[in-house]
């Protein structure tokens, strides 16, 4: 039914006021209801409101339900006031209409504005409605009764507090059936719970239907909604070992082989905590063995994870029980009550009554195989002192071999010896040196070198044990103290005019550094050092050292005394101009290339001479010597026939030139391409060019092959190499050097033109005040002074004598045409 409440607010204007104060008015509102989803028919009178006037007015109706939502509700008869419902209302929708009354006279003024709230009444048109039409759950089988498995819940959408909106939960129905089982719903909360034991063997899955009802006075509505409940499977049955496969056989060392399967059986439902298995193995001493389960087939496969041995024990006794992973439970209803939970007995894993995991004992044997040979220490330390003699004894290292039932001879042997420096007595052990140690040597590191030696039986195939001795070697003195360069710079201005040498000594302490530095020879006033103690000396020079190369002698010594003399390459030079002294050099090297050109053409044409020599000299014709006994019986008659026929040069024989050029060169002299020579006559041939070798070995010419020509100029300065330009032929000798190795085999000549070219600088004054060595007078052959004479036969061997002029002429021969080396 319908309840029409008023509210009424009296608004009105000070025109209204004064109408008021001179008018009665009577306001009469009836009181109407209105009803929830009323069935019609519409329109409908809801009610009428009445005001007295002496005046006509009309009424205006705004607000909910009319201009508002929900629109079209309600409306008013402007001329009577009577109220008409056009639709029905929901009171879940709209539990109140608010509504504005004005009526106006009839100038549209305002007479009176009224506000309305219309409230709605609820009736029973809405059922409680669950969250989800279905639920489902899992519990485990051990779950015990009275467990809370899961809340069903629903709510009603009519008016709060009213009978309409109350309701109450109820089981409908349950399947399957089981006697031992019973769910029950809390009426007011809807938890679901459960009474005595469940058993996954009797049912896996219950479908229970619950229902929710309300208490509406007319009518009572209810919905319903399905609850799955799935049993899962406990473990309520004990695994046992059925039977076991495999050899029950492992041989001893080795390791992943599994000798034994166990097999298992058990009623619970396979792949599940209830029926997945875990094995314990007992009596493995040393705990050589280890189970393992297989995932698909539950089976424990037994395995070898250290290696056994026959020696200590032919037969390993070992016990392996089985247990499921989870633990064992069980239920059983004892009686059944009416109201409350029912009397049940269980039984878990702690409960004594649950008695002991089966288990079985397995016997495995153990194979005897081959083993190596172990050496009673793995490890040796020994100690030998450096640079000890041949033989000396090192250490003895001793192995045995523990087979009982395999051949047990083996012998020593090297396994590495990264210096070849020990030997090892196969049947003993004994190791000895066969080469003498050197702490030094890149194979010792941090004073310890390291052999590995082998004991190898006779085995089919031969096993083999190791050992390691790390032998410390003994540092001795045996190197002295060396400058890291051997060269240096200096400029001859600037502060401070100095440099650095530094040292360093293969040996290690006591026997290295810091070191002490002196400077012999004739230095005072030239060179000093500060500081002269240390790993690294100051080099400094006094003013009155000039521009150029300087050599110093320097003594170098070790904490111990031992020292080494060093000739050190001192360059002073200007540093203005040049920052570097060795890019100075370099530059000046690059200046002298015209020079060098000189060189190489004098040197092409000193080749090529005597070539053409040969081939003027190998002529057809024959002309016969006429002989003169007075010649001192150097010459002898030849009459061969066709001499220039078979006219070769051996190797190491020159070819001499008849072709003269002559110039006004006092004493004998010619001049070929600015080169000094001397006329050689047929009689001393030999004796001059020897001279002339003789004097090219007087200097020490390694500068030929010389990496660093300040090295040579050092070296030449020490053995005595007298040269009053060596300054001005660095640059040639340099470039001779860096020529393609192809002109080894003209070192020799190289030299002696290096050597006439040297004499070209000398003054003219020089020149003319020369005279030549007086060997001795024509004609007297009885007083030579320096070469023996050469013997020729006056026989048919005159040929055989010119190809065998002996070793003095040999020697002369190497010098003008030294042998070609063949690459």
């Amino acid at each position: 039914m319908l309840c029409f409440f008023v509210l009424v607010c009296y608004l009105s204007s000070v025109t209204c006021s004064g109408l008021l104060s001179r008018h009665k008015r009577v306001w009469i509102i009836d009181s109407f209801s209105i009803e929830e989803g009323h069935p019609g028919p519409f329109p409908y009178v809801l009610g009428e409101i009445n005001i007295v006037r002496d005046y006509r007015i009309h009424f205006d109706l705004y607000g909910e339900g009319v201009d508002e939502e929900p629109k079209g509700v309600l409306s008013i008869h402007k001329a009577s006031g009577t109220v008409s419902v056009h639709k029905a209302v929901d009171y879940e929708k709209k539990k109140m209409l608010k509504l504005r009354f004005e009526a106006r006279k009839t100038d549209l003024s305002i007479d009176t504005k009224l506000g309305v709230e219309i409230s709605i009444l609820d009736i029973n048109d809405n059922p409680p409605v669950f969250l989800r039409n279905l639920y489902e759950i899992n519990i485990a089988e051990k779950a015990a009764q009275g467990s809370h498995l899961m809340t069903a819940v629903a709510h009603d959408r009519d008016e709060k507090g009213t009978l309409n909106s109350t309701f109450h939960y109820e089981i409908k129905s349950v399947s399957p059936k089981s006697p031992d089982t019973e769910f029950f719903i809390n009426k007011e909360s809807g938890a679901v719970s459960f009474k005595g034991c469940l058993d996954h063997k009797v049912a896996e899955k219950y479908t229970v239907l619950v229902e929710a009802k309300d208490h509406g006075e007319v009518v009572s509505l209810s919905s319903s909604t399905t609850l799955i409940i799935n049993v899962q499977d406990g473990n309520n049955h004990l695994p046992t070992i059925s039977r076991q496969t495999g050899s029950s056989k492992v041989k001893e060392d080795e390791t992943g082989a599994s000798p034994l399967r166990l097999h298992v059986t058990d009623m619970d439902t396979p792949n599940t905590p209830a029926w997945r298995v875990k094995y314990t193995i007992k009596g493995d001493k040393g705990e050589h063995f280890k189970i393992e389960t297989d995932p698909d087939t539950n089976d424990g496969i037994l395995t070898v994870v250290k290696p056994l041995d026959f020696e200590k024990g032919a037969q390993r006794q070992l016990s392996i029980s089985v247990e499921n992973e989870e633990p064992y439970f069980s239920c059983k209803v004892k009686e059944r009550t009416s109201s409350g939970l029912w009397t049940v007995e269980t039984i878990s894993g702690d409960d004594p009554a649950v008695g002991q995991p089966h288990s079985v004992n397995v016997l495995i044997q153990v194979e005897d195989v081959n083993d190596p040979p172990v050496f009673s220490v793995s490890v040796k330390k020994a100690v030998l002192e450096e640079n000890a003699p041949i033989g000396t004894w090192v250490e003895k290292v001793t192995a045995v071999d523990p087979d009982t039932t395999h051949a047990r001879d083996f012998e020593y042997r090297v396994g590495s010896d990264p210096a070849g420096w020990v030997t090892v007595d196969r049947l003993t052990g004994n190791i000895t040196t066969i080469k003498t140690p050197d702490r030094e040597s890149p194979h010792v590191v941090n004073g310890v070198y390291t052999v590995i030696l082998h004991a190898v039986d006779k085995g089919d195939p031969p096993l083999t044990g190791t050992a390691t001795v790390n032998i410390h070697v003994s540092d001795q003195n045996d190197n002295v103290p060396q400058p890291t360069v051997y060269d240096m710079s200096v400029c001859e201005s600037g502060s401070p005019p100095a440099t650095n040498i530094t040292a360093f000594d293969l040996d290690g302490n006591p026997f290295g550094g810091p070191f002490t530095f002196e400077l012999l020879g004739d230095v005072k006033g030239k060179w000093k050092l500060s500081p002269s103690y240390g790993y690294t000396a100051g080099l400094s020079k006094e003013p009155g050292v000039y521009t150029g190369p300087h050599m110093i002698n320097l003594k170098i010594s070790d904490m111990q005394g031992e020292f080494g003399i060093y000739n050190i390459s001192v360059i002073v030079c200007d540093c203005s101009v040049t920052p570097n002294c060795q890019t100075r050099r370099a530059t000046a090297s690059k200046a002298s290339f015209g020079a060098i050109g000189i060189v190489l053409a004098s040197l092409f044409l000193l080749l090529f001479l005597p070539l053409l020599a040969v081939v003027i000299s190998c002529k057809k014709e024959f002309t016969t010597l006429q002989a003169d006994d007075s010649s001192g019986a150097t010459l002898l008659r030849s009459n061969t026939e066709t001499p220039g026929t078979d006219c070769e040069l051996p190797n190491g024989v020159p070819a001499a030139s008849t072709d003269k050029k002559h110039s006004n060169l006092p004493n004998g002299q010619t001049q070929h391409d600015g080169i000094q020579h001397r006329q050689v006559s047929t009689k001393d041939v030999k004796q001059n060019i020897y001279n002339h070798s003789a004097d090219y070995r007087k200097g020490n010419h390694s500068y030929l092959y010389s990496e660093n020509w300040n090295q040579t100029w050092n070296h030449q300065q020490t053995n005595g190499y007298k040269n009053t330009h060596q300054a001005e032929d660095m640059s040639t000798m340099n470039f001779l050097h860096k020529r393609n190795l192809s002109y080894d085999s003209d070192a020799a000549l190289l030299a002696l033109l290096h050597q006439r070219l040297s004499s070209v600088h000398e003054t003219e004054d020089e020149l003319l005040d020369y005279r030549p060595h007086l060997y001795a007078d024509e004609g007297d052959s009885d007083h030579l002074s320096e070469l023996e004479s050469i013997s020729i036969p006056e026989d048919d061997s005159f040929h055989k004598v010119l190809k065998d002029l002996g070793p003095e002429f040999n020697q002369l021969a190497s010098i003008c045409k030294p042998p070609h080396k063949q690459n």
